[in-house]
């Protein structure tokens, strides 16, 4: 039987999603506490590989047993007794062995948020980004619009990525403004069919240049077609970037949202 978690995490104290040899990750205290509790050592697929310091709303795994009887919706309360206080599992489901948490997820949304602030504020510092000063909402949305569509997002991913192919579809990159504790908030919403590594925080790095103007909108294009990460901006701190949802379309719905 496959088993289907939900995981939310601060991403803080974590070297990312996947297991490393020399640091703390989340698929490992995670494959832990299913070992504690359930007394199964599997190895749990996720939607995808958060970097270090990314948080997750909605983060989708799986793994498969087929000797356990405990109902899929009650798996998080047994889990959570085991897990550290910065990563739980929030729901959680069964699917049959066509369902893979990554190759079924149909679309994804993170959201990167930054602050204005002359000063560090303790109570966003930890999942948001400071900035001295915001740049203007409509010049943002309208480059935007420029990267929204399919691409060769090849500029926008750091070295290192072993990925067969560099384009993606952007669906949407939406803004969402507000205040709180005395100062302004922005987020920015990016829903895609999928990430190159990096690819998000880069994205918001170059929006933020751009609507600066320290680059135009040819330069953009110009990246787009040579695929040269010089041609960018840099890549935004992973501590502002959370992954919101992933959407396996009608293949998946959680009983506990």
């Amino acid at each position: 039987m496959r088993f289907i978690l939900k995981i939310a995490y601060d991403g803080t104290a974590y070297a990312g999603w996947q297991r490393q040899k020399n640091a703390v990750s989340v698929q490992q205290v995670l494959e832990e506490a299913v070992e504690r509790a359930l007394g199964k050592n599997v190895r749990v697929t996720a939607s995808g590989r958060t970097d270090a310091g990314v948080h997750a709303a909605g983060q989708v795994c799986h793994f498969d047993s087929n000797s356990l009887t405990i109902p899929p919706e009650r798996l998080p309360d047994c889990l959570n007794k085991y897990l550290p206080c910065d990563v739980r599992a929030v729901a959680g489901a069964s699917g049959g062995d066509g369902f893979d948490s990554n190759r079924s997820a149909k679309r994804k949304t993170y959201v990167y948020s930054v602050y204005e602030s002359s000063r560090e504020m303790p109570l966003k510092q930890r999942y948001a980004v400071r900035v001295e000063k915001l740049p203007d909402l409509s010049a943002l949305r309208e480059f935007a619009s420029l990267m929204v569509g399919e691409h060769d997002f090849k500029a926008f991913c750091a070295s290192g990525s072993s990925v067969k192919t560099t384009v993606r579809t952007v669906y949407e990159i939406r803004f969402e403004e507000g205040i709180s504790f005395g100062s302004r908030d922005l987020k920015i919403y990016v829903t895609g069919n999928g990430f190159l590594y990096n690819m998000v925080r880069t994205i918001v790095g170059e929006l933020f240049d751009l609507a600066n103007g320290r680059r135009t909108a040819k330069s953009l294009l110009t990246a787009f077609e040579n695929g040269e990460r010089g041609l960018l901006g840099k890549t935004m701190p992973a501590k502002g970037l959370t992954l919101l949802e992933v959407d396996y379309g009608d293949a998946l719905r959680f009983d506990v949202e």
